[in-house]
């Protein structure tokens, strides 16, 4: 069956989804930023002049956003999208939010007879673009099979992990857990490496030789060794978005009784990266954090 895909948010990762989406789908984009609707144009991408107009008629609207107060004001702000979306059609919430939102914009929305698919996607600008992301769903049987030809040409590996909205992102809040503990876990190996005299780049090729490596030390690594030296690194990740999503994983933690230590203190560094101006520069110059010499 032929489904029409309105794409809201052209960021690093909606870009690149609706790019891919549209070499099979009927897609139409929308961003606030007329510079990223330029952008998609270029990649073959029919754009709208409003997220209301992108939305209209469409049966599966695949949404990127940063937060809740983002998807909120994209669902029923000036330019809400829900008045103008079909009985029957969905989102498909790619973002990271927390498990709590997801929960109660998925009753709100289902009053209006609209489903929300919560399917937050890991992976990267990179992957996105070649369908190869790893999406963990969370969603009512009847959503997820509505938008599993979507879902299956987003993803090389796509997981329904739970037949509820908020279960996708109670998967990508582990995931999460995990990858922000890494990045700043090979912040601070690099940093020793360095301090200890040895040379970075060797030190990372022998790590991800062995037992230590990983795809975030792989990844990471070689724009952490930039931000050390003080040279500015292409940002791929924001810094900003692991303090969001290691907030959302010790909240997580706190709401059922459980200690998260490592992760707790992966999140300070973080947050002292964001406090040093960092927010905006991409997630591995969080080694600054730990190796900041002459740095303001």
């Amino acid at each position: 069956m032929s489904r029409r895909i309105a794409v809201l948010g052209l960021g690093a990762m909606g870009l690149q989804m609706a790019s891919w989406l549209a070499k099979s789908f009927d897609v139409v984009g929308y961003d606030i930023a007329a510079e990223r609707v330029a952008l998609a144009d270029k990649e073959g991408v029919a754009s709208a002049t409003s997220a209301k107009e992108a939305a209209d008629g469409a049966d599966l609207v695949l949404v990127a956003v940063r937060n809740r107060a983002q998807l909120d004001e994209l669902l029923y702000g000036a330019d809400g999208i829900a008045e103008v979306m079909k009985k029957g059609s969905a989102i498909i919430l790619t973002s990271t939010i927390g498990i709590a939102p997801v929960e109660e914009v998925a009753v709100q929305l289902a009053e209006q007879g609209i489903g929300l698919v919560d399917a937050p996607v890991s992976g990267g600008p990179a992957r996105a673009g070649k369908g190869d992301l790893l999406v963990t769903v969370g969603a009512y049987e009847t959503e997820y099979e509505f938008a599993k030809p979507v879902l299956d040409a987003m993803a090389s590996t796509l997981v329904w992990v739970g037949k509820a909205p908020g279960k996708g992102q109670s998967m990508k809040t582990v995931n999460q857990l995990l990858c922000g503990i890494h990045i700043a876990a090979a912040g601070e190996a690099l940093a020793l490496a360095g301090k200890l005299g040895l040379d970075q780049t060797v030190a990372l090729e022998a790590l991800m030789s062995g037992a230590a490596a990983s795809f975030m030390l792989g990844d990471r690594g070689p724009r952490a060794i930039q931000a050390d030296n003080g040279e500015e690194a292409e940002v791929k990740s924001r810094l900003d978005i692991f303090v969001k999503d290691m907030g959302i994983v010790t909240d997580a933690a706190k709401s059922v009784g459980m200690a998260v230590p490592v992760a707790a203190a992966a999140e300070q560094e973080y947050l002292l990266g964001f406090a040093r101006g960092q927010a905006a520069m991409d997630d591995s110059s969080v080694i600054r954090v730990v190796s900041p010499e002459d740095r303001a």
